[in-house]
């Protein structure tokens, strides 16, 4: 393991979810617990068998560390281990403090270029990259994005740099949409009170066809719909938003299109990629941070996020440096 002194964590919505409701499905809050699992920190000790991190290294943690090596691990899919560690998942403690301990394994260290922020973002930046593999994008893909939030964001990114050639996203804010034009979106739809199928028609319209490829990240139900309806035969459409645990959706209609429909939990194998990523400036996701707290303000940054202003608010734990 190592002692980490934390510098920079991203406010999650299933961070004030817990904080609001106590639980997210069979996750439930049962004592106190630390939250936050969007960070990054500087190694201050190291454990005895620790060699490839020192005292004075900047690093992105992974918040997921598998306790055993059970048959999900064997197969490289530990995010789906039963037993695994979570940051802020109960009974786990998060990393929203000013010391902290994990994993050395799940430790990377940043490169000079990459900033504690942009190391922090890599946790959220991960949901997009898995959600892309498993959708499978690649060139030339068209790709519509259901919502606008910071999840639908990184999607929104990673499509574009896995080779998609056009993405669409739809939201109920502009300004969300806005800023998913700003991350790379080539085309976005304020959502009023359309119906599924009328969504669905729009997006055909303005693409001249159906998407290839559906990632839905609000969980709402009629977004699912819509999701469905807007994928062309043979597509794929990857749930990441999650909503209530019984939806109503038109599977038929996914069924007999042969519309594949994916689920992801988390992420896995995606720290080494992002860090290449970002290093090498092939992507940006400095946009996404849009207010700042110090540590002292939690409670300040957790209603602003609750309120949903802006996109992705960041604490900052450590008192002798506020910078990016």
């Amino acid at each position: 393991e190592v002692l980490l002194r934390m510098h920079s964590v991203g406010i999650c919505g299933s961070d004030v979810h817990y904080w609001q409701h106590g639980r997210i499905g069979d996750f439930v809050v049962k004592a106190p617990m630390v939250l936050g699992h969007e960070a990054a920190g500087t190694v201050v000790k190291v454990g005895a068998g620790v060699t490839h991190l020192q005292p004075g290294d900047r690093v992105a943690i992974e918040p997921g560390v598998p306790r055993e090596i059970d048959e999900y691990c064997k197969v490289g899919r530990y995010n789906l281990s039963p037993s695994i560690f979570f940051c802020a998942t109960p009974p786990d403690d998060g990393n929203l403090c000013r010391f902290y301990k994990h994993s050395a394994s799940f430790c990377y260290k940043l490169p000079d270029n990459v900033t504690f922020e942009e190391g922090a973002l890599i946790e959220p930046l991960s949901v997009g990259i898995h959600a892309c593999r498993r959708a499978g994008v690649t060139l030339g893909s068209k790709v519509f994005v259901s919502g606008s939030g910071p999840i639908g964001l990184v999607n929104v990114i990673v499509a574009k740099m896995m080779g998609a050639a056009v993405v669409v996203v739809t939201d109920l804010s502009a300004s969300r949409l806005q800023k998913a034009k700003e991350v790379g979106a080539d085309n976005i739809i304020q959502v009023k009170n359309e119906t599924p199928q009328e969504v669905a028609s729009k997006i055909k319209s303005l693409l001249g066809c159906m998407p290839d490829i559906t990632v839905e990240c609000t969980g709402v139900e009629a977004c699912i719909q819509a999701g469905i309806y807007a994928t062309r035969s043979g597509g794929t459409l990857v749930l990441v938003g999650l909503g209530p645990e019984m939806v109503t959706v038109p599977i038929v209609n996914a069924a007999v299109r042969e519309v594949d429909i994916k689920g992801i939990f988390r992420y896995c194998n995606t720290w080494p990629m992002a860090i290449a990523l970002l290093a090498s400036k092939r992507i940006n996701v400095k946009p996404l941070v849009t207010h700042r707290f110090p540590l002292e303000k939690a409670l300040e940054a957790f209603e602003t996020t609750k309120r949903g202003e802006g996109i992705k608010v960041m604490l900052k734990c450590d008192p002798s440096d506020h910078n990016p």
